[in-house]
Protein backbone atom coordinates (compact mmCIF):
# COMPACT_ATOMS: atom_id res chain seq x y z
CA UNK A 1 0.00 0.00 0.00
CA UNK A 2 1.49 3.01 -0.80
CA UNK A 3 1.68 5.81 2.08
CA UNK A 4 -1.08 8.53 3.15
CA UNK A 5 0.23 12.45 3.17
CA UNK A 6 -2.00 14.96 4.45
CA UNK A 7 -3.17 17.79 3.06
CA UNK A 8 -3.97 20.95 4.75
CA UNK A 9 -5.48 23.61 2.35
CA UNK A 10 -4.71 26.99 3.68
CA UNK A 11 -6.20 28.88 -0.17
CA UNK A 12 -9.22 30.41 2.18
CA UNK A 13 -6.32 32.21 4.83
CA UNK A 14 -2.94 32.39 3.92
CA UNK A 15 -4.48 32.75 0.46
CA UNK A 16 -6.53 35.79 1.20
CA UNK A 17 -3.57 37.35 2.37
CA UNK A 18 -2.45 37.97 -1.36
CA UNK A 19 -2.20 41.39 -3.19
CA UNK A 20 -5.96 41.67 -5.05
CA UNK A 21 -7.64 38.68 -3.30
CA UNK A 22 -10.58 39.28 -1.58
CA UNK A 23 -13.14 36.51 -0.65
CA UNK A 24 -16.21 37.15 0.31
CA UNK A 25 -17.99 35.19 3.53
CA UNK A 26 -19.89 33.59 0.07
CA UNK A 27 -16.96 33.40 -1.42
CA UNK A 28 -15.38 31.06 1.63
CA UNK A 29 -18.42 28.77 2.21
CA UNK A 30 -18.61 27.73 -2.20
CA UNK A 31 -14.49 27.17 -1.82
CA UNK A 32 -15.00 24.91 1.63
CA UNK A 33 -17.73 22.93 -0.83
CA UNK A 34 -15.54 22.41 -3.51
CA UNK A 35 -13.06 21.35 -1.28
CA UNK A 36 -14.78 18.82 0.41
CA UNK A 37 -15.90 17.20 -2.39
CA UNK A 38 -12.44 16.51 -3.90
CA UNK A 39 -11.00 15.26 -0.60
CA UNK A 40 -9.25 17.72 1.08
CA UNK A 41 -8.36 16.47 4.75
CA UNK A 42 -8.43 19.80 6.66
CA UNK A 43 -9.56 23.20 5.38
CA UNK A 44 -7.96 26.06 7.28
CA UNK A 45 -10.91 28.14 7.45
CA UNK A 46 -8.83 31.27 8.26
CA UNK A 47 -7.94 33.83 11.63
CA UNK A 48 -11.05 33.83 14.09
CA UNK A 49 -9.52 37.15 16.36
CA UNK A 50 -7.89 38.45 13.28
CA UNK A 51 -11.60 39.93 11.88
CA UNK A 52 -15.30 39.21 11.90
CA UNK A 53 -15.62 37.74 8.66
CA UNK A 54 -14.09 34.88 9.57
CA UNK A 55 -15.01 34.11 12.66
CA UNK A 56 -18.80 34.64 10.52
CA UNK A 57 -17.27 31.92 8.13
CA UNK A 58 -16.73 29.36 11.29
CA UNK A 59 -20.34 30.11 12.43
CA UNK A 60 -21.88 29.71 8.65
CA UNK A 61 -19.34 26.39 7.71
CA UNK A 62 -21.27 24.21 10.30
CA UNK A 63 -24.67 24.89 8.50
CA UNK A 64 -22.84 23.35 5.75
CA UNK A 65 -22.94 19.38 5.34
CA UNK A 66 -19.29 18.24 4.38
CA UNK A 67 -18.77 14.81 4.01
CA UNK A 68 -14.53 14.57 4.27
CA UNK A 69 -12.93 17.52 5.13
CA UNK A 70 -11.76 18.73 9.20
CA UNK A 71 -12.69 22.82 9.26
CA UNK A 72 -9.56 24.33 10.86
CA UNK A 73 -9.20 27.46 13.24
CA UNK A 74 -5.72 29.33 12.67
CA UNK A 75 -3.91 31.13 15.32
CA UNK A 76 -0.70 32.59 17.31
CA UNK A 77 0.55 31.27 20.57
CA UNK A 78 -0.44 33.18 23.55
CA UNK A 79 1.35 37.00 24.48
CA UNK A 80 3.21 36.87 26.93
CA UNK A 81 1.35 37.98 30.46
CA UNK A 82 -1.56 37.57 29.50
CA UNK A 83 -3.20 35.38 32.05
CA UNK A 84 -6.44 34.33 29.55
CA UNK A 85 -4.98 35.20 26.23
CA UNK A 86 -7.29 36.44 23.56
CA UNK A 87 -6.14 35.08 20.57
CA UNK A 88 -6.49 31.52 22.35
CA UNK A 89 -9.86 32.24 23.72
CA UNK A 90 -11.02 33.22 20.12
CA UNK A 91 -9.75 29.72 18.92
CA UNK A 92 -11.21 28.22 21.50
CA UNK A 93 -14.99 30.46 20.27
CA UNK A 94 -14.40 29.19 16.53
CA UNK A 95 -15.34 25.63 18.40
CA UNK A 96 -13.52 23.47 15.62
CA UNK A 97 -11.74 20.79 17.16
CA UNK A 98 -8.56 21.23 15.15
CA UNK A 99 -6.49 24.31 15.20
CA UNK A 100 -3.53 25.44 13.96
CA UNK A 101 -1.59 27.72 15.89
CA UNK A 102 2.45 29.35 14.87
CA UNK A 103 5.17 30.54 17.23
CA UNK A 104 8.57 32.02 17.17
CA UNK A 105 11.69 29.00 15.39
CA UNK A 106 13.98 32.25 14.86
CA UNK A 107 15.91 33.92 17.57
CA UNK A 108 15.75 37.28 15.02
CA UNK A 109 11.85 37.12 15.86
CA UNK A 110 12.32 35.88 19.61
CA UNK A 111 13.91 38.81 20.37
CA UNK A 112 13.57 41.86 17.76
CA UNK A 113 9.71 40.91 17.55
CA UNK A 114 8.62 39.64 20.06
CA UNK A 115 11.12 40.79 22.13
CA UNK A 116 11.65 38.46 24.70
CA UNK A 117 14.03 35.81 26.05
CA UNK A 118 14.37 32.65 24.22
CA UNK A 119 12.83 30.92 27.21
CA UNK A 120 10.34 32.89 27.63
CA UNK A 121 8.79 31.79 23.52
CA UNK A 122 9.41 28.32 24.66
CA UNK A 123 7.16 28.76 26.96
CA UNK A 124 4.57 30.19 25.19
CA UNK A 125 4.35 27.65 22.51
CA UNK A 126 4.35 24.53 25.36
CA UNK A 127 1.62 26.48 27.23
CA UNK A 128 -0.90 27.68 24.56
CA UNK A 129 -0.61 23.83 22.85
CA UNK A 130 -1.21 22.62 26.59
CA UNK A 131 -4.22 25.00 27.23
CA UNK A 132 -5.94 23.88 23.60
CA UNK A 133 -5.54 20.37 24.17
CA UNK A 134 -6.95 20.91 27.71
CA UNK A 135 -9.78 22.06 25.92
CA UNK A 136 -10.38 19.32 23.49
CA UNK A 137 -8.95 20.66 20.77
CA UNK A 138 -6.14 18.74 18.65
CA UNK A 139 -3.11 21.00 17.40
CA UNK A 140 -1.31 21.43 14.50
CA UNK A 141 2.03 23.70 15.51
CA UNK A 142 3.35 25.43 13.05
CA UNK A 143 7.02 26.41 13.60
CA UNK A 144 7.28 29.80 11.88
CA UNK A 145 10.57 30.88 9.79
CA UNK A 146 11.73 27.39 10.77
CA UNK A 147 14.49 26.68 8.16
CA UNK A 148 15.87 30.47 8.24
CA UNK A 149 16.10 29.66 12.12
CA UNK A 150 17.71 26.55 11.50
CA UNK A 151 20.45 28.09 9.51
CA UNK A 152 20.80 30.67 12.41
CA UNK A 153 20.67 28.67 15.17
CA UNK A 154 19.80 24.58 14.78
CA UNK A 155 19.75 23.82 18.28
CA UNK A 156 17.41 26.69 19.36
CA UNK A 157 14.95 25.65 16.10
CA UNK A 158 15.05 21.87 17.34
CA UNK A 159 14.14 22.72 20.85
CA UNK A 160 10.97 25.02 19.93
CA UNK A 161 9.70 21.67 17.73
CA UNK A 162 10.49 19.42 20.68
CA UNK A 163 8.54 21.35 23.11
CA UNK A 164 5.62 21.59 20.55
CA UNK A 165 6.29 17.79 20.66
CA UNK A 166 6.28 17.32 24.47
CA UNK A 167 2.91 19.21 24.82
CA UNK A 168 1.23 17.14 22.44
CA UNK A 169 0.83 18.52 18.92
CA UNK A 170 -0.16 15.79 16.53
CA UNK A 171 1.62 17.62 14.00
CA UNK A 172 4.48 19.94 13.87
CA UNK A 173 4.76 21.91 10.46
CA UNK A 174 8.02 23.21 9.09
CA UNK A 175 7.75 26.56 7.83
CA UNK A 176 9.83 28.53 4.78
CA UNK A 177 7.82 32.14 5.60
CA UNK A 178 10.13 33.83 3.74
CA UNK A 179 10.10 31.51 0.90
CA UNK A 180 14.06 31.79 0.59
CA UNK A 181 15.01 28.16 1.34
CA UNK A 182 16.19 25.84 -1.83
CA UNK A 183 15.24 22.00 -2.37
CA UNK A 184 19.03 20.55 -1.46
CA UNK A 185 18.74 22.51 1.68
CA UNK A 186 15.51 21.14 2.64
CA UNK A 187 16.43 17.46 2.07
CA UNK A 188 19.46 18.66 4.38
CA UNK A 189 17.60 20.20 7.23
CA UNK A 190 14.51 18.12 7.52
CA UNK A 191 16.74 14.91 7.24
CA UNK A 192 18.85 16.34 10.46
CA UNK A 193 15.38 17.10 12.33
CA UNK A 194 14.07 13.79 11.93
CA UNK A 195 16.57 12.34 14.20
CA UNK A 196 15.71 14.99 16.91
CA UNK A 197 12.02 14.61 16.92
CA UNK A 198 9.23 11.69 16.46
CA UNK A 199 6.45 13.33 15.58
CA UNK A 200 4.73 13.65 12.18
CA UNK A 201 6.18 16.69 10.41
CA UNK A 202 4.77 19.03 7.84
CA UNK A 203 5.96 21.24 5.39
CA UNK A 204 4.62 24.56 4.48
CA UNK A 205 6.32 26.64 1.97
CA UNK A 206 6.15 30.03 0.11
CA UNK A 207 6.84 30.49 -2.79
CA UNK A 208 9.54 33.85 -3.19
CA UNK A 209 12.24 31.54 -4.40
CA UNK A 210 9.67 30.35 -7.28
CA UNK A 211 10.62 27.00 -4.97
CA UNK A 212 7.54 26.25 -2.91
CA UNK A 213 6.19 23.06 -4.94
CA UNK A 214 9.51 21.73 -4.99
CA UNK A 215 10.38 22.17 -1.17
CA UNK A 216 7.46 20.49 -0.29
CA UNK A 217 8.01 17.29 -2.71
CA UNK A 218 11.41 17.27 -1.98
CA UNK A 219 10.16 17.57 1.70
CA UNK A 220 7.58 14.45 1.14
CA UNK A 221 10.57 12.73 -0.23
CA UNK A 222 12.14 12.91 2.80
CA UNK A 223 9.50 11.87 5.60
CA UNK A 224 7.17 14.48 5.54
CA UNK A 225 3.61 12.91 5.54
CA UNK A 226 1.63 16.50 6.03
CA UNK A 227 1.31 19.18 3.15
CA UNK A 228 -0.13 22.73 3.47
CA UNK A 229 -0.76 24.69 0.28
CA UNK A 230 -3.20 26.70 -1.71
CA UNK A 231 -5.38 26.27 -4.98
CA UNK A 232 -3.60 28.06 -7.34
CA UNK A 233 -0.74 28.88 -5.19
CA UNK A 234 -2.34 31.76 -3.68
CA UNK A 235 -0.50 33.32 -0.71
CA UNK A 236 1.21 36.34 0.67
CA UNK A 237 3.57 38.18 -1.96
CA UNK A 238 4.61 35.47 -4.61
CA UNK A 239 1.86 32.97 -2.94
CA UNK A 240 2.17 29.31 -1.19
CA UNK A 241 2.93 25.58 -2.53
CA UNK A 242 0.71 24.94 -5.47
CA UNK A 243 -1.88 22.31 -4.28
CA UNK A 244 -2.90 22.21 -8.12
CA UNK A 245 0.30 21.28 -9.31
CA UNK A 246 1.72 19.17 -5.52
CA UNK A 247 -1.22 16.81 -5.34
CA UNK A 248 -0.80 15.26 -9.35
CA UNK A 249 2.75 15.03 -8.56
CA UNK A 250 2.18 13.13 -5.19
CA UNK A 251 0.13 10.83 -6.62
CA UNK A 252 1.20 9.67 -10.23
CA UNK A 253 4.94 10.31 -9.75
CA UNK A 254 5.31 9.65 -6.01
CA UNK A 255 2.57 6.71 -5.18
CA UNK A 256 1.55 9.16 -2.19
CA UNK A 257 -2.17 8.51 -1.35
CA UNK A 258 -4.34 12.12 -1.08
CA UNK A 259 -7.59 12.79 -1.38
CA UNK A 260 -10.49 10.65 -1.28
CA UNK A 261 -8.62 8.58 -4.50
CA UNK A 262 -6.99 8.77 -7.74
CA UNK A 263 -10.09 10.23 -9.45
CA UNK A 264 -10.64 13.06 -7.59
CA UNK A 265 -7.48 14.21 -9.52
CA UNK A 266 -9.63 14.53 -12.39
CA UNK A 267 -11.32 17.50 -10.38
CA UNK A 268 -8.74 19.73 -10.47
CA UNK A 269 -8.47 21.65 -13.26
CA UNK A 270 -12.24 22.98 -12.93
CA UNK A 271 -11.36 23.28 -9.28
CA UNK A 272 -8.33 25.90 -10.29
CA UNK A 273 -10.70 27.50 -12.97
CA UNK A 274 -13.45 27.89 -10.57
CA UNK A 275 -10.94 29.57 -7.93
CA UNK A 276 -9.98 32.02 -10.61
CA UNK A 277 -13.21 32.71 -10.98
CA UNK A 278 -14.41 33.42 -7.94
CA UNK A 279 -11.26 36.32 -7.79
CA UNK A 280 -12.06 37.46 -10.91
CA UNK A 281 -9.01 36.55 -12.25
CA UNK A 282 -7.75 35.03 -15.87
CA UNK A 283 -6.56 31.57 -15.26
CA UNK A 284 -2.92 31.18 -15.85
CA UNK A 285 -2.96 29.10 -19.32
CA UNK A 286 0.73 27.79 -18.66
CA UNK A 287 -0.10 26.37 -14.88
CA UNK A 288 1.23 23.37 -14.78
CA UNK A 289 -1.25 19.69 -15.19
CA UNK A 290 -3.96 22.29 -15.14
CA UNK A 291 -3.62 25.24 -17.68
CA UNK A 292 -5.19 25.62 -20.76
CA UNK A 293 -1.83 24.91 -22.85
CA UNK A 294 -0.49 22.38 -20.76
CA UNK A 295 -1.18 19.72 -23.16
CA UNK A 296 -0.75 21.68 -25.78
CA UNK A 297 1.57 20.79 -28.58
CA UNK A 298 2.83 23.56 -31.14
CA UNK A 299 5.68 22.32 -32.80
CA UNK A 300 5.54 20.06 -36.18
CA UNK A 301 7.87 17.53 -34.62
CA UNK A 302 6.41 17.35 -31.32
CA UNK A 303 3.26 16.83 -33.15
CA UNK A 304 4.37 14.23 -35.41
CA UNK A 305 5.21 11.97 -32.36
CA UNK A 306 2.47 12.65 -30.06
CA UNK A 307 -0.11 11.41 -32.70
CA UNK A 308 2.38 8.21 -33.06
CA UNK A 309 2.27 7.96 -29.37
CA UNK A 310 1.22 10.65 -26.72
CA UNK A 311 3.87 9.55 -24.42
CA UNK A 312 6.55 10.77 -26.46
CA UNK A 313 5.64 14.69 -25.48
CA UNK A 314 3.69 14.30 -21.98
CA UNK A 315 4.61 13.25 -18.88
CA UNK A 316 1.66 12.32 -17.76
CA UNK A 317 -2.51 11.60 -19.52
CA UNK A 318 -4.22 14.92 -19.36
CA UNK A 319 -7.45 13.41 -18.75
CA UNK A 320 -6.00 12.33 -15.11
CA UNK A 321 -6.18 16.04 -14.08
CA UNK A 322 -9.55 17.13 -16.05
CA UNK A 323 -7.54 18.34 -18.78
CA UNK A 324 -7.00 17.77 -22.78
CA UNK A 325 -4.65 17.62 -25.09
CA UNK A 326 -4.94 20.03 -28.05
CA UNK A 327 -2.41 20.55 -31.20
CA UNK A 328 -1.58 24.07 -32.83
CA UNK A 329 -1.10 25.16 -36.35
CA UNK A 330 1.47 27.47 -36.78
CA UNK A 331 4.32 28.16 -38.80
CA UNK A 332 6.76 25.92 -37.05
CA UNK A 333 3.92 23.02 -37.35
CA UNK A 334 4.29 20.33 -40.33
CA UNK A 335 2.25 18.52 -41.99
CA UNK A 336 1.00 16.19 -38.83
CA UNK A 337 -0.58 19.28 -37.39
CA UNK A 338 -2.68 18.92 -40.87
CA UNK A 339 -3.64 15.67 -40.82
CA UNK A 340 -4.56 16.21 -36.58
CA UNK A 341 -7.22 18.75 -37.86
CA UNK A 342 -8.41 15.88 -40.75
CA UNK A 343 -9.31 13.20 -38.30
CA UNK A 344 -10.86 15.59 -36.01
CA UNK A 345 -13.22 16.47 -38.92
CA UNK A 346 -13.72 12.99 -39.60
CA UNK A 347 -11.17 12.50 -42.96
CA UNK A 348 -8.15 10.02 -43.24
CA UNK A 349 -5.57 11.75 -45.44
CA UNK A 350 -1.93 10.74 -46.58
CA UNK A 351 1.14 13.16 -45.51
CA UNK A 352 1.56 13.87 -49.22
CA UNK A 353 -2.27 14.63 -49.97
CA UNK A 354 -1.70 17.75 -52.12
CA UNK A 355 -4.50 19.57 -50.08
CA UNK A 356 -2.61 19.17 -46.82
CA UNK A 357 0.67 20.49 -48.58
CA UNK A 358 -1.71 23.59 -49.83
CA UNK A 359 -3.00 24.17 -46.64
CA UNK A 360 0.34 23.94 -44.65
CA UNK A 361 1.76 26.65 -46.99
CA UNK A 362 -1.19 28.62 -46.45
CA UNK A 363 -0.58 28.74 -42.60
CA UNK A 364 3.62 29.80 -43.49
CA UNK A 365 2.16 32.25 -45.64
CA UNK A 366 -0.17 34.14 -43.52
CA UNK A 367 2.31 33.74 -40.28
CA UNK A 368 4.54 36.25 -42.22
CA UNK A 369 2.18 38.87 -41.27
CA UNK A 370 0.62 37.40 -37.92
CA UNK A 371 -0.11 34.13 -36.17
CA UNK A 372 -3.37 32.17 -36.82
CA UNK A 373 -2.38 30.18 -33.38
CA UNK A 374 -5.55 28.54 -31.62
CA UNK A 375 -7.84 29.29 -34.94
CA UNK A 376 -8.96 25.95 -35.85
CA UNK A 377 -11.97 26.74 -37.74
CA UNK A 378 -9.59 28.93 -40.16
CA UNK A 379 -7.66 25.95 -40.65
CA UNK A 380 -10.15 22.99 -41.21
CA UNK A 381 -12.16 25.92 -43.57
CA UNK A 382 -8.58 26.39 -46.23
CA UNK A 383 -8.23 22.54 -45.68
CA UNK A 384 -12.04 21.81 -46.48
CA UNK A 385 -11.88 24.22 -49.56
CA UNK A 386 -8.47 22.57 -50.74
CA UNK A 387 -10.13 19.81 -50.80
CA UNK A 388 -12.91 20.31 -52.61
CA UNK A 389 -15.00 19.42 -49.90
CA UNK A 390 -17.03 23.14 -49.06
CA UNK A 391 -17.54 25.93 -50.97
CA UNK A 392 -18.58 29.43 -49.39
CA UNK A 393 -22.89 29.39 -49.00
CA UNK A 394 -22.62 33.14 -49.00
CA UNK A 395 -20.19 36.14 -50.38
CA UNK A 396 -19.81 39.76 -48.92
CA UNK A 397 -20.36 41.61 -51.85
CA UNK A 398 -20.49 45.38 -50.17
CA UNK A 399 -19.79 46.73 -46.56
CA UNK A 400 -19.69 49.59 -44.33
CA UNK A 401 -19.12 50.62 -40.91
CA UNK A 402 -18.95 54.26 -38.98
CA UNK A 403 -18.94 55.83 -35.76
CA UNK A 404 -19.98 59.21 -35.08
CA UNK A 405 -20.31 60.56 -31.27
CA UNK A 406 -23.75 63.08 -31.21
CA UNK A 407 -24.50 64.87 -27.89
CA UNK A 408 -21.67 63.23 -26.45
CA UNK A 409 -23.40 59.67 -27.23
CA UNK A 410 -21.06 57.46 -29.80
CA UNK A 411 -23.13 55.65 -31.90
CA UNK A 412 -22.02 53.10 -34.92
CA UNK A 413 -23.57 51.52 -37.65
CA UNK A 414 -23.49 48.98 -40.32
CA UNK A 415 -24.52 47.83 -43.35
CA UNK A 416 -23.82 44.73 -45.63
CA UNK A 417 -24.78 43.32 -48.76
CA UNK A 418 -24.77 39.44 -49.18
CA UNK A 419 -25.20 37.33 -51.85
CA UNK A 420 -26.53 33.77 -51.26
CA UNK A 421 -27.01 31.54 -54.25
CA UNK A 422 -28.64 34.10 -56.33
CA UNK A 423 -30.27 36.07 -53.67
CA UNK A 424 -28.93 39.27 -52.64
CA UNK A 425 -29.62 40.32 -48.71
CA UNK A 426 -29.29 43.87 -47.59
CA UNK A 427 -29.09 45.21 -44.28
CA UNK A 428 -28.22 47.72 -41.87
CA UNK A 429 -27.92 47.86 -38.10
CA UNK A 430 -26.49 49.78 -34.73
CA UNK A 431 -24.22 48.36 -32.67
CA UNK A 432 -21.79 49.54 -29.68
CA UNK A 433 -19.07 49.22 -32.43
CA UNK A 434 -18.58 49.41 -35.79
CA UNK A 435 -17.60 45.43 -35.39
CA UNK A 436 -20.52 44.74 -33.50
CA UNK A 437 -22.62 46.73 -35.66
CA UNK A 438 -21.21 44.28 -38.80
CA UNK A 439 -21.82 41.25 -36.93
CA UNK A 440 -25.53 42.18 -35.91
CA UNK A 441 -25.79 43.15 -39.78
CA UNK A 442 -24.35 40.01 -41.53
CA UNK A 443 -25.76 37.58 -39.29
CA UNK A 444 -29.29 39.01 -39.73
CA UNK A 445 -28.96 38.62 -43.35
CA UNK A 446 -27.53 35.31 -43.17
CA UNK A 447 -30.23 33.74 -40.72
CA UNK A 448 -33.21 34.66 -43.41
CA UNK A 449 -31.18 31.47 -45.10
CA UNK A 450 -29.46 29.99 -42.62
CA UNK A 451 -31.50 30.02 -39.46
CA UNK A 452 -29.50 27.57 -37.60
CA UNK A 453 -27.35 30.45 -37.64
CA UNK A 454 -29.31 31.60 -34.39
CA UNK A 455 -27.46 29.75 -32.31
CA UNK A 456 -23.94 30.52 -32.63
CA UNK A 457 -23.15 33.24 -30.63
CA UNK A 458 -19.40 34.96 -30.23
CA UNK A 459 -17.98 34.11 -26.85
CA UNK A 460 -14.62 36.02 -27.05
CA UNK A 461 -13.26 38.82 -29.55
CA UNK A 462 -9.74 39.49 -29.03
CA UNK A 463 -7.14 42.26 -31.23
CA UNK A 464 -3.49 41.68 -31.00
CA UNK A 465 -1.07 44.22 -32.91
CA UNK A 466 1.13 41.36 -34.78
CA UNK A 467 4.83 41.25 -34.04
CA UNK A 468 7.29 42.30 -36.51
CA UNK A 469 4.47 44.18 -38.44
CA UNK A 470 4.23 47.47 -35.87
CA UNK A 471 3.64 51.06 -37.96
CA UNK A 472 1.97 52.74 -35.47
CA UNK A 473 -2.12 52.89 -35.92
CA UNK A 474 -1.11 51.62 -39.45
CA UNK A 475 0.21 48.05 -37.72
CA UNK A 476 -1.45 44.95 -38.84
CA UNK A 477 -3.51 43.25 -36.81
CA UNK A 478 -4.23 39.83 -35.76
CA UNK A 479 -8.13 39.62 -34.39
CA UNK A 480 -9.19 36.09 -33.34
CA UNK A 481 -12.85 35.30 -32.28
CA UNK A 482 -14.45 32.19 -30.54
CA UNK A 483 -17.65 31.25 -31.19
CA UNK A 484 -19.87 28.38 -29.62
CA UNK A 485 -23.63 26.89 -30.67
CA UNK A 486 -23.86 25.43 -27.13
CA UNK A 487 -22.55 22.15 -28.40
CA UNK A 488 -19.54 22.64 -30.09
CA UNK A 489 -16.53 25.91 -29.82
CA UNK A 490 -14.53 27.23 -32.47
CA UNK A 491 -12.31 30.01 -33.08
CA UNK A 492 -11.19 31.72 -36.24
CA UNK A 493 -8.82 34.30 -36.53
CA UNK A 494 -7.65 36.86 -39.77
CA UNK A 495 -4.42 39.09 -39.85
CA UNK A 496 -4.73 42.58 -41.90
CA UNK A 497 -3.44 46.59 -41.84
CA UNK A 498 -7.57 47.06 -41.38
CA UNK A 499 -9.38 46.07 -37.88
CA UNK A 500 -12.71 46.00 -39.55
CA UNK A 501 -11.26 43.91 -42.75
CA UNK A 502 -9.56 41.63 -40.23
CA UNK A 503 -13.13 41.26 -38.35
CA UNK A 504 -15.23 40.95 -40.82
CA UNK A 505 -12.99 37.82 -42.28
CA UNK A 506 -13.19 36.00 -39.08
CA UNK A 507 -16.86 36.43 -38.36
CA UNK A 508 -17.22 35.31 -41.95
CA UNK A 509 -15.14 32.19 -41.46
CA UNK A 510 -16.92 31.72 -37.72
CA UNK A 511 -20.18 31.45 -39.63
CA UNK A 512 -19.19 29.22 -42.44
CA UNK A 513 -17.72 26.96 -40.49
CA UNK A 514 -20.80 26.25 -38.68
CA UNK A 515 -22.62 25.64 -42.05
CA UNK A 516 -19.54 23.48 -42.85
CA UNK A 517 -19.59 21.34 -39.89
CA UNK A 518 -23.35 20.74 -40.87
CA UNK A 519 -22.47 19.48 -44.46
CA UNK A 520 -19.67 17.40 -43.84
CA UNK A 521 -21.87 15.82 -41.13
CA UNK A 522 -24.75 15.04 -43.89
CA UNK A 523 -21.73 13.47 -45.85
CA UNK A 524 -19.83 11.50 -43.44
Amino acid sequence: MSERVEILDTTLRDGSQMAGVNFTLKDKLEIAKKLDEIGIDYIEGGWPSSNPKDMEFFKEVKKLDLKYSKIVAFGSTKKKGEGKDKNLQTLLEADTKYVVIFGKSWLLHVKDVLKITPEENLSLIGESIEYLISNGREVIYDAEHFFDGYKDDPEYAIETLKTAEEAGARVVTLADTNGGTLPFEIERIISEVKKKVNVTLGIHAHNDSGNAVANTLTAVYTGVRHVQGTINGLGERCGNADLIQVLPSLALKMNKRVLKGPDELKKLRSLSVYVYSILNMQPDPYQPYVGKYAFTHKGGVHIDAMIKNPKTYEHVNPELVGNERSFLVSEQAGRASILHYAEELGLKLSKEHPAVITTLNKVKEIEKFGSIEGADATVKLWLLRNLGMYTDNFNILYWMANSREVNGKVEAEGEIIVRVKDNIYYERETGVGPVHALDKALKKALIQVFPQLSEVVLENYKVTVTEGNQKGTASYVRVLIQFSDGKTNWATAHVSDNILVASLQALSDGYNYKLALNELRNLL
